[in-house]
C-alpha cells in the first residue's frame, strides 16, 4: 500500500504537467493568430461595425479621362467565297489534257482542259457543206424566178408557175437560215471541247484525270471547283434587338467590320458590311448579315469560323474608367475616388457602356478624378490611402493597342472599347 501511493501521485503530477503544456501551446497559437490579423497592421479602430487598420491602406488608382469610344456588336461568322463554280464538261468526249495544277490561281478565260474535238469538228464541216449546197440551190431558184416573172408579165406562161417558183425561193431561203443555225450550234459544241475558267479564283483538287471519257450529263464528270478568294465574304447573325441600331447606322454610311481569330482575337482583316438580310429568322430571333473583306493576305478561307466585330457607333469624348474600378452595392454602382488629402470618398456613378476592360460613365465623374482599381477590402468612406506604383491609364488609343489584346467580348451584345484622343 505504501509503495503504490507514491506511484499514483507521480502519475497525476505528470498528467497535470501535460495538460498545462497543451493549454500553454494553445494560448501561444491564439496570441500569434491575433497578432497576425490585428497586430501586423498597426493600431486598430472600430469603424462601421468592424475593426480596420488606422494606418494608410495601399491602393492602385487610375485617372479618369475623356475619350472616343467605339461601340461594337460582336458575333461569330462563317467565311464564304463570293463565287464558287464547279467546272463540268458541256459535251461528251475523251479528256485529252488537263492544263492546270491543283491549287493554281487562274483568271477568267484560262484554258483548264481539252476534250477530243474530232467528232464536233466533223459536225461543223457537215453543217458548212449543207449550207453551201442550199445556197447554190437558192441562187438557181432565184434565176428561175426572175425568168418566170418576165414571161408571166407578157402572158407567155401561166402566172401560177411564177408564184410556185417564188414559194420555192422562200423555202430554200429558210433552209439556208436553218443551215446557218446548225453551223453556229456546231461551232458552239466544238468550242465546248476547250474548257476555260469562268471566273477568277483558285482551283481545288482535280476530280478527273486526262484520258477518261467525260459526259455532260454525268455529275461524276466534274473537272474541278474554282473558288474566288479575293475578295471574300463573311456571314454572321445578330439578335433582332440590334436590327434598328444597325439599320440606322447602315443608312448613314458603310459600316466597318473586323474579322478576328477565335483564339487570340488578333485582327485578321478589315472590311465593310454589304447586306442586311430582308427577314428575321423566327426560329432563332436573329437576322443574317454579310460583310466583305479584301483578303489581300489570304488569311480568310471558305468555311473558316471567325469572330466578327461590327462598328455601329462612336461615343464622342465620354468619361472612361477601368472596369475594375466599378463597385456595386445596395444602392447601385459606385467608385472610390481618391481626394487631394489622400482619403477616399464613395462616389455613385451611372454606367452607360461597359465591357471587361473599360467602362463609360455618363454621370458622377469628371476628369481628372482618380479612382481606386485595386485594394478595396479595407476601404470605407474617409479611409486614408497610399497610392502604390504607377497610375493605370483609364483609356488607351485604339491605334496604340497591340492586335489580339482587346480582351474577351460579349458575343452578340454591345461592347464599348475606348479610343482616347492623342
Amino acid at each position: 500500500m505504501h509503495g503504490e501511493f507514491p506511484k499514483q501521485l507521480l502519475a497525476k503530477t505528470r498528467g497535470g504537467t501535460r495538460r498545462m503544456i497543451v493549454i500553454a501551446a494553445v494560448l501561444i497559437a491564439i496570441a500569434a493568430a491575433l497578432y497576425y490579423v490585428f497586430g501586423s497592421s498597426g493600431p486598430q479602430q472600430r469603424r462601421g461595425g468592424r475593426f480596420v487598420a488606422e494606418g494608410p491602406v495601399p491602393v492602385l488608382v487610375a485617372t479618369t479621362v475623356r475619350a472616343d469610344v467605339p461601340v461594337y456588336l460582336d458575333a461569330v461568322g462563317t467565311i464564304r467565297a463570293l463565287n464558287t463554280v464547279t467546272v463540268r464538261p458541256q459535251v461528251d468526249g475523251k479528256l485529252l489534257s488537263v492544263n492546270f495544277k491543283e491549287g493554281d490561281d487562274v483568271k477568267k478565260g484560262d484554258v483548264l482542259a481539252k476534250i477530243d474535238p474530232v467528232i464536233y469538228q466533223a459536225q461543223l464541216d457537215q453543217a458548212i457543206a449543207k449550207k453551201a449546197q442550199d445556197e447554190a440551190q437558192l441562187a438557181n431558184a432565184r434565176i428561175d424566178l426572175e425568168r418566170y416573172e418576165k414571161l408571166a408579165a407578157t402572158n407567155a406562161i401561166n402566172k401560177q408557175q411564177a408564184d410556185t417558183q417564188r414559194a420555192m425561193v422562200a423555202q430554200i431561203t429558210a433552209l439556208v437560215k436553218a443551215d446557218q443555225a446548225a453551223i453556229e450550234n456546231a461551232q458552239a459544241m466544238l468550242g465546248y471541247t476547250t474548257i476555260t475558267a469562268p471566273i477568277d479564283g483558285r482551283t481545288g483538287i482535280r476530280m478527273v484525270d486526262e484520258g477518261n471519257y467525260v459526259r455532260a450529263a454525268d455529275a461524276n464528270s466534274s473537272i474541278v471547283v474554282i473558288t474566288q478568294l479575293q475578295p471574300i465574304s463573311a456571314l454572321f447573325n445578330l439578335p433582332q434587338q440590334d436590327l434598328p441600331q444597325v439599320n440606322t447606322a447602315f443608312e448613314k454610311s458603310p459600316l466597318n467590320v473586323e474579322a478576328q481569330r477565335s483564339d487570340t482575337d488578333a485582327v485578321v482583316d478589315r472590311g465593310v458590311l454589304r447586306v442586311v438580310d430582308n427577314q428575321v429568322d423566327q426560329t432563332t430571333g436573329t437576322v443574317k448579315l454579310k460583310a466583305e473583306f479584301p483578303n489581300d493576305k489570304l488569311q480568310l478561307w471558305p468555311g473558316q469560323f471567325v469572330n466578327v466585330r461590327l462598328l455601329v457607333d462612336t461615343l464622342k469624348q465620354v468619361v472612361v474608367i477601368p472596369t475594375g474600378a466599378v463597385q456595386r452595392g445596395p444602392t447601385g454602382t459606385f467608385v472610390y475616388v481618391v481626394k487631394d488629402d489622400d482619403t477616399v470618398a464613395v462616389q455613385p456613378i451611372t454606367v452607360q457602356k461597359q465591357d471587361e476592360t473599360q467602362t463609360v460613365v455618363s454621370k458622377g465623374l469628371e476628369p481628372p478624378a482618380r479612382v481606386v482599381t485595386t485594394g478595396f477590402v479595407r476601404l470605407t468612406d474617409g479611409t486614408k490611402v497610399v497610392v502604390g506604383g504607377a497610375e493605370t491609364p483609364a483609356a488607351q488609343p485604339a491605334d496604340q493597342r497591340p492586335q489580339g489584346q482587346g480582351g474577351r467580348r460579349q458575343r452578340g451584345g454591345n461592347s464599348a472599347r475606348p479610343n482616347a484622343q492623342k
